[in-house]
């Protein structure tokens, strides 16, 4: 079973992944720990979507799939048609360095990347496809 939801490149869209990160909860019987570091992880990757992908002007979709596969993986497709960015490329935040010394940026990514098994990118159609897996 897959479920979807799809948002507006708007801020305000975030307060609606909460209610589908719980119909994902419900539907594959999470417990509350992967509950908690998905809204992490998901409200980070779909609110730099909304904030870079696209020119504020323009008004766009991004679709959110989840589903879970055989082996007990769960699976987040996260897809926009906005500028081309590939997570996958930034270096890992640099976590020892203080606040100060630390360049602005890139604590999301590094936080998806702490929590979630895998992280895929793709460009396909003039589409950035971002792949997110947790083994649960």
């Amino acid at each position: 079973m897959e479920l979807n939801i799809t948002f507006r490149n708007d801020i305000s869209e975030i307060s609606r992944l909460e209610g589908f990160i719980e119909q994902v909860a419900e539907q594959f019987s999470l417990p509350m720990d992967i509950v908690f570091n998905l809204n992490l992880v998901l409200e980070e990757a779909v609110a730099n979507v909304i904030m870079y992908a696209y020119p504020k002007e323009e008004h766009e979709f991004i679709y959110l799939s989840a589903s879970l596969k055989e082996d007990n993986t769960l699976v987040f497709v996260l897809t926009d048609s906005g500028k081309e960015f590939d997570p996958t490329l930034e270096p890992d935040a640099d976590i020892d360095l203080s606040a100060e010394k630390r360049r602005i940026g890139g604590l999301g990514i590094f936080l998806i990347r702490q929590i979630m098994n895998e992280v895929r990118y793709e460009r396909i159609d003039n589409k950035n496809i971002l792949t997110l897996e947790k083994k649960l």
